[in-house]
């Protein structure tokens, strides 16, 4: 027998044990195997390990997807987490190639994956609040959400799991230096039903403007003149 001439359900079995750049390699052999690529019900998970890869057309987006995951572990994600009003031109630069790729993305997610189950993100430090809170009110099924390494999280996407997370059941904000202890406990009083991890986030050092900065600077000045 012929690979084409498998069933559908045969074929997407066969499909879900490849990755992604093989799937649509062998989708470019016929029409066949490119409608069996096509079919969202092979799409139920996707695994992405930087932001480049969301780039690529070796996926489909659609209501089946599941669980979502976009881990990028590279010495890029320290560049990005630095607070902007400290970077260099060259850092700027080599951000601004990226910086909006994994923001556009979940956009695209929350118009076409209404049935999410599962969001991971870890090292995506240009994502804010409001990328996370629009996925929250257009997947309400949302279980499980996993933020690490994310800077620009705030207490904000903590009141928004309270407000808006009814059927979350798990939520992990670990080393996300602007989540406070307050918005911490704020969920763990409103939502206790939740399992709750915030791994070293509301003891490391938060971001702050310039002028605080250098507020603090002149007093160390002055501390060091006058001892």
């Amino acid at each position: 027998m012929h690979l084409t001439e498998l069933d559908q359900e045969c074929l997407l079995h066969l499909f879900s044990y490849l990755d992604k750049d093989s799937r649509r390699s062998l989708s470019l052999t016929c029409w066949r195997l490119r409608a069996v690529f096509l079919d969202p019900q092979l799409w139920t998970l996707l695994h992405f390990r930087s932001p480049c890869e969301l780039k690529r057309n070796n996926f489909v987006l659609g209501p089946s997807l599941r669980h979502l995951a976009i881990c990028w572990h590279s010495s890029r994600v320290k560049v990005c987490n630095i607070e902007d009003w400290m970077k260099t031109t060259f850092q700027k630069d080599l951000c601004s190639k990226h910086e909006s790729l994994v923001s556009d993305f979940l956009e695209r997610v929350c118009h076409m994956c209404p049935n999410l189950l599962s969001l991971s993100l870890s090292g995506c430090g240009h994502i804010t609040n409001d990328n996370v809170i629009n996925v929250l009110r257009s997947c309400r099924g949302l279980r499980s959400l996993s933020l690490e390494n994310c800077s620009r999280m705030t207490d904000s996407i903590l009141q928004a799991v309270v407000d808006i997370g009814h059927n979350l059941t798990e939520v992990r904000v670990d080393f996300c230096r602007n989540v406070t202890q307050a918005g911490i406990q704020g969920v763990r009083e409103k939502r206790p039903e939740i399992y709750l991890r915030a791994l070293h986030s509301a003891d490391m050092i938060p971001d702050s403007k310039p002028e605080e900065k250098t507020q603090i600077r002149r007093a160390l000045q002055k501390f060091l003149i006058f001892s």
